[in-house]
């Protein structure tokens, strides 16, 4: 059998997180990070967010909390900031996911954390970053993605205005930006001994994703003669990135008999193959095209003859054919078909609801000659809070009672000992106890 292997075995995260950027550490505990989340007493309302909402808790708290240990410390009381500087100095990285200065506000700040572990990476995730004129402004998931340009308003026939299906980036690129200031902070301060201050803005990843479309445009601003198209259009200048494909016939989409599929034979190379395995040299003949990148822009009538070609097979008949004859050509799926597709369902085995409380995706990373674990189920509010004080802390019964009855672990709904409780956050726009009271520490963003 293949061995079970854990990456990031012996990496501790302390996460202060609510809703989306949580997903900071989500690829960091499924690869066997230990991840404690520390939570306030009326815990994380990502519970109750987004659609959804599975046997009363949503998709995506199960999906970007898994595999973590959640905690109640209210960082207001002395005993909950004495608690979390204890998790600190035995921990790699702090997480600071909410408006940036909330652990400062509470004197949590990252001087506090290094006197007591000079070596801690503290990562600060943000809507828009600890600068510029946006710092301080609340934002939801999607801002991110229209400050960064990636999206274009629809207008329906009343002439209203709308947010068109898009894949949100800011809030997943964000994330993973972040994982990666997480190792690299990590590795140079086992190295030298010395901690980091990262900070990610889920703005700045949405624009860094996109970089090709914005760089292009910006090197358009320079003369004609210095900046041009691909020498296959003769020098002409397309639109930046995909809106610049949209002309294309060797490389666009084609319906097939039963769906549709991508065909991207831009090299001469792989149009002379499909030629001929569709019995049309013919074609290749008449329009042999440059060495690489010729999409045949313009080209109506190949376009028309291409058309023709597609409707007499099947999807499927199509990818196997490219596959056989060495052109590319691939599936053209939707968020709901893509599970049926023979790829998918060999990379991406579904971790089954019994284990997550929802089917979800597996981290897209795979270990050779080996498997890593299942995570473990999203905490409840507060599930693990006694168990992480005895385990990686020490504390003994009676200390954790006296943090409890001052009020340091929460009271009530926050208690571990209660498994078979479902914590009920309060409901979107119904007044919070303590997002009233920490009104400059609410989320800067929200998982939409």
């Amino acid at each position: 059998m293949p061995e079970t292997v854990t990456p990031l075995a012996g990496v501790r995260i302390i996460e202060c997180s609510m809703l989306g950027p949580a997903a900071v550490t989500t690829a960091l505990a499924d690869l066997g990070a230990e991840v404690i989340k520390v939570e306030p007493p009326q815990g994380d309302y990502v519970r109750s967010m987004t659609w959804p909402i599975v046997d009363g808790t949503s998709l995506m708290h199960l999906h970007v909390n898994r595999g973590k240990r959640g905690i109640v410390l209210d960082l207001r009381t002395p005993g909950g900031r004495a608690v979390f500087l204890d998790l600190v100095r035995g921990a790699d990285a702090v997480v600071e996911a909410m408006r940036p200065g909330g652990l400062a506000r509470r004197g949590l700040g990252f001087e506090a954390l290094r006197a007591v572990n000079p070596a801690i990476v503290l990562l600060t995730i943000s809507g828009y970053g600890l600068t510029g004129p946006y710092k301080d402004y609340p934002s939801h998931g999607v801002a991110y993605d229209t400050w960064a340009g990636v999206v274009t308003p629809v207008v329906d026939d009343d002439g209203f205005t709308a947010i068109p299906e898009h894949v949100s980036l800011g809030i997943n690129a964000g994330p993973l930006y972040g994982s990666l200031g997480i190792l690299a902070g990590i590795l140079a301060a086992r190295a030298t001994g010395v901690g980091r201050w990262l900070e990610v803005a889920q703005s700045d990843a949405a624009a860094a994703v996109d970089w090709l479309r914005s760089e292009t445009h910006r090197a358009y601003e320079r003369p004609p003669h210095e900046v041009t198209g691909n020498a296959s259009d003769g020098g002409r200048r397309r639109l930046p990135g995909t809106a610049g494909m949209a002309e294309g016939v060797r490389y666009n989409i084609y319906a097939s008999s039963d769906g549709h599929v991508l065909f991207m034979a831009s090299e001469r190379e792989f149009w002379r193959n499909f030629c001929v395995g569709v019995g049309r040299a013919d074609l290749f003949d008449r329009y042999p095209g440059e060495r690489y990148a010729d999409h045949a822009a313009g080209n109506i009538a190949l376009r028309r003859e291409l058309r023709a070609v597609f409707l007499t097979r099947t999807s499927a008949e199509w990818i196997a054919f490219g596959g056989r004859v060495n052109t590319p050509i691939a599936p053209v799926n939707t968020p709901r078909t893509l599970a049926d597709d023979p790829q998918f369902a060999d990379r991406l085995p579904w971790i089954p609801r019994e284990s997550l409380g929802a089917d979800q995706l597996p981290i897209p990373i795979r270990i050779v000659d080996g498997d890593l674990p299942h995570p473990a189920r999203a905490p409840r509010v507060g599930e693990h809070t006694a168990e992480v004080l005895r385990d990686v802390l020490g504390y003994d019964d009676a200390r954790i009672d006296r943090l409890r009855a001052e009020g340091a672990l929460g009271r009530g709904d926050a208690r571990d000992d209660t498994p078979n409780r479902q914590h009920t956050p309060t409901p979107e726009g119904a007044p919070n106890p303590q997002t009233a009271r920490d009104a400059q520490d609410a989320p800067a963003r929200s998982p939409r």
